[in-house]
């Protein structure tokens, strides 16, 4: 049985500002990995970081949607395929919520260390909003 992973990030910033940070290769290499990401139907890319005796340090993908500023979709791929879908909603006075939608995952145990690294790693993109 596959399962998912789905969390919300609400940011005092602009749609386009999360946007932003979440499709440019060089904003995204500041807040998760180096990259080659565009965001454009059909491209692939790598998020690359050092390898580990366990993991090569590879996160291959390809982009599946792309609907600026509003939905980001992407295969996520490392060991096993996961699709990564992101909702970004305008939530007004100046506020946007992030909504993260992983699918694909094989077990309660990747779910739990996905959601430790996205949160890891969002603490890190609200630093880079605030830079922007």
């Amino acid at each position: 049985m596959m399962a998912e992973l789905s969390l919300d990030f609400q940011f005092t910033s602009s749609i386009n500002k999360v946007w932003n940070a979440l499709t440019d290769s060089d904003t995204l290499a500041k807040w998760i990995m180096e990259n080659d990401f565009k965001p454009v139907v059909g491209h692939r890319f790598q998020f690359r970081t050092q390898p580990t005796e366990w993991w090569s340090g590879i996160i291959d993908g390809e982009v599946l949607i792309v609907d600026a500023p509003n939905r980001l979709s992407y295969t996520w791929i490392s060991g096993e395929e996961h699709t990564v879908t992101w909702t970004l909603q305008d939530l007004g006075d100046g506020k946007v919520n992030l909504h993260l939608e992983q699918t694909g995952i094989s077990n309660a145990q990747a779910v739990e260390g996905a959601k430790y690294g996205w949160t890891n790693w969002f603490g890190e993109f609200e630093k880079v909003l605030e830079e922007m």
